[in-house]
């Protein structure tokens, strides 16, 4: 076609790292090429991907910055709003000290862009610096960093195809992740077994060779006891754990009580399938564990990572192709959120805080002194803050914690009684509408920079069109809050700030601008200009001080809520293909949100014979902390005395219980008791 250009960009939704180009014709709306080359989706898409262009020029999209009023929103100019976030934050630095502000990043910004935002939170001497993060995979990062030193996906996703049997544990990744499905089903083409343990009959469990359909909360008990099956019957890796373990009979000593008859008690699956599913694990030569927020979302999230952990290191299924862990990131640039420091205990390139060497590394390379040397509030520690009134300002990018946290109620509560909140997004989300200054931002089509997905893979997202209206690149509106608050960020562009990650973080430092020109770009670790890229993690040992794995064992424990007489059914959430996160940008999307217009409940059709629900009624969901409506599904793909909520409307939430993690301190989502009635 005649003056057409093709963008090469990344997919702005999860965390696989699809490929496309954005085609650009004159006089025409932008459109989607396929990309072939691309190495993780080979030219698909999934229907998010295929409609990721539909928010490109929306008609909601946020195009000017606003100030709230007395007599509601009034449009200011980027002068008089840049000035006001910075006299707000040299006002409670001066009043009440760095403690009282917090800094909620996002997944959906760039690498550089968030760089900068942790970096100028830690200049300003704040530590309360976290991103979305907290409240998907936070587990994998205090879970998979105690086991193998190291936070991420062992494998690249094409090498699951390599795998002879895949254990797919807490993850619906047919819908939510369909890209990975394709690597899956072409291991299954060669052989390979799949089980997949999951409370509900998912599309996913669909393809799998068995399904363990066991009841939310109860991951733990069933690993230990595919672990004692495989300790009792002789199938561990002897010589894998001696040479490159330790803490093996700590754990042995540990599964004695985690009997087939007892584990299938707790987990409502059968003693057989817990010894099946054991051994097709262990006496694969290659064997993959895939998860996602089905293990993480739990008040023993860390717990269930560390339990997969375990698994694979007791079989030896770690460091080679075709064997290792993939957790599952749910957006785009999940793992570089977090790679680049936006993390309260954690400066870039998964250092912790309170490592003197480390803070001397980072002071040294920014060239400043007294930074933060500890942890500071969480996501949800900075909800309670706020509520408690220690919390002051808070200045949120990309992010709807109102929607995507827990409790939803208590939660608006807590926003309200801030003193400021700056709010930096596309859309005038339900978040945003409470903030007192929205400043409108670019989408990731708009602007340059560098995603990591999920398989630790850095990639470039390319310009293709204009921002709307005077809405302007992150990286833009942080340096120009920095330079007003004498920070002295002074980069050209996201080029500039590549260039300083690739000498502060070790791992990026060869993941220069001019390598990844090509599709795929480059995976860390890759130290420097000459290295290829690290691929598969720990062919030669672990990142930990000794080189070793680190088993760790760990007990069962039910999930916080229980339930009742009151409260009789047990609640858990997740996604649909459809739909993404809190769904400021599917539920804005025609050839999505069509699709799947509203709320729905999945229940059990036994359930609703006793209640007296039809499908497509209005029912009533009630926890104790709300009560919401929705539309009955009734489908066999829950279990009776199970109920399922899609995550991206804006009531389920209000349902969930805010008992938290104490080591990540990620909400248990994925259980709660509830009632339902009619609506």
């Amino acid at each position: 076609m005649a003056n057409e250009s093709l963008v090469p960009t990344i997919c702005p939704y999860c965390g696989v790292g699809c490929g496309f180009y954005v085609a650009l014709e004159d006089g025409q709306e932008p459109r989607i090429e396929y990309m072939p080359d691309h190495p993780v989706n080979e030219g698909a898409l999934c229907p998010k991907g295929n409609a990721a262009l539909e928010v490109l020029g929306h008609p909601e999209r946020l195009r000017h910055p606003l100030k709230k009023t007395e007599d509601g929103w009034a449009e200011i100019s980027w002068e008089e709003a840049l000035d006001l976030v910075s006299e707000k934050l040299k006002e409670a630095l001066e009043a009440h000290g760095p403690h009282t502000i917090g800094f909620l990043g996002s997944a959906k910004v760039t690498n550089e862009e968030n760089y900068i935002f942790q970096k100028m939170a830690r200049l300003l001497g704040i530590s309360n610096v976290d991103n979305c993060a907290r409240l998907c995979h936070s587990p994998t990062i205090y879970g998979l960093e105690r086991a193998f030193g190291l936070v991420g996906v062992t494998n690249p996703f094409p090498d699951l195809a390599n795998s002879r049997c895949i254990l797919v544990i807490g993850s619906n990744l047919a819908e939510n992740h369909p890209i990975v499905a394709r690597w899956i089903l072409k291991a299954k083409d060669r052989g390979a077994t799949v089980i997949v343990v999951d409370p509900r009959l998912t599309p996913t469990a669909w393809l799998a060779d068995q399904h363990l359909q066991i009841d939310p909360g109860t991951d733990v008990a069933l690993l230990n006891g595919m672990m004692r099956v495989i300790l009792k019957e002789g199938l561990a890796d002897t010589e894998f754990v001696t040479r490159q373990t330790v803490g093996f009979e700590d754990l042995v000593g540990s599964l004695e009580e985690y009997t087939p008859e007892k584990v299938a008690e707790i987990a409502g699956v059968s003693a057989a399938g817990i010894v099946k599913a054991a051994r097709s694990y262990a006496r694969s030569p290659a064997s993959s564990i895939v998860y996602s927020m089905g293990i993480t979302q739990h008040a023993v999230g860390t717990d269930n990572v560390t339990a997969c952990a375990n698994l694979a290191l007791i079989c030896g299924q770690v460091g080679r192709p075709g064997a290792g862990l993939y957790p599952l990131r749910g957006q785009n640039n999940v793992q570089g959120a977090c790679d680049m420091g936006m993390l309260p205990d954690f400066y870039p390139g998964g250092r912790r805080i309170d490592d003197p060497g480390v803070v001397e590394d980072v002071e040294e390379a920014w060239g400043a002194s007294h930074l933060p040397t500890a942890p500071g509030l969480t996501a949800v520690e900075m909800t309670e803050a706020a509520y408690d009134g220690d919390l002051r300002i808070l200045y949120v990018v990309g992010e709807d914690p109102i929607n995507s946290g827990p409790n939803t109620d208590r939660a608006r509560e807590a926003l309200e009684r801030l003193e400021f909140m700056v709010v930096q997004d596309i859309f005038m989300t339900e978040t945003a509408q409470m903030a007192d200054l929205v400043l409108p931002a670019a989408l990731w089509a708009e602007k340059e920079g560098t995603f990591t997905s999920t398989e630790r893979r850095v990639q470039r997202i390319r310009r293709a069109a204009d921002p709307p209206g005077d809405a302007r690149e992150d990286l833009w509106i942080f340096s120009q809050v920095a330079e007003r608050l004498g920070l002295g960020f002074h980069y050209a562009g996201p080029d500039d700030v590549l260039t300083e990650i690739n000498r502060v973080l070790p791992s990026y430092g060869g993941v220069t601008r001019e390598r990844l020109a090509s599709p795929g770009g480059l995976i860390w670790p890759c130290p420097d200009p000459g290295h290829p890229g690290t691929p598969i993690l720990h062919t030669e040992g672990f990142s930990t001080p000794d080189g070793r794995g680190r088993i760790v064992p760990v007990e069962y424990k039910p999930p916080a809520e229980v339930t009742d007489q009151e409260y009789p059914l047990v609640l858990t959430t997740g996604r649909v293909v459809l739909h993404y996160n809190a769904g400021s940008m599917t539920r804005r999307s025609p050839s999505l949100a069509g699709r799947v217009p509203e709320l729905f409940v999945e229940i059990n059709p036994h359930d609703a014979k006793k209640l007296e629900i039809e499908e497509g009624d209005p029912v009533a969901v009630t926890t104790a902390r709300g009560r919401i409506l929705a539309r009955a599904d009734l489908t066999e793909r829950v279990g009776p005395g199970v109920v399922f909520l899609p995550f991206h409307f804006p009531d389920t939430n209000r349902l969930t219980t805010d008992v938290l993690d104490p080591v990540a301190k990620i909400p248990e989502f994925k259980v709660a008791a509830c009632r339902i009635g009619r609506g």
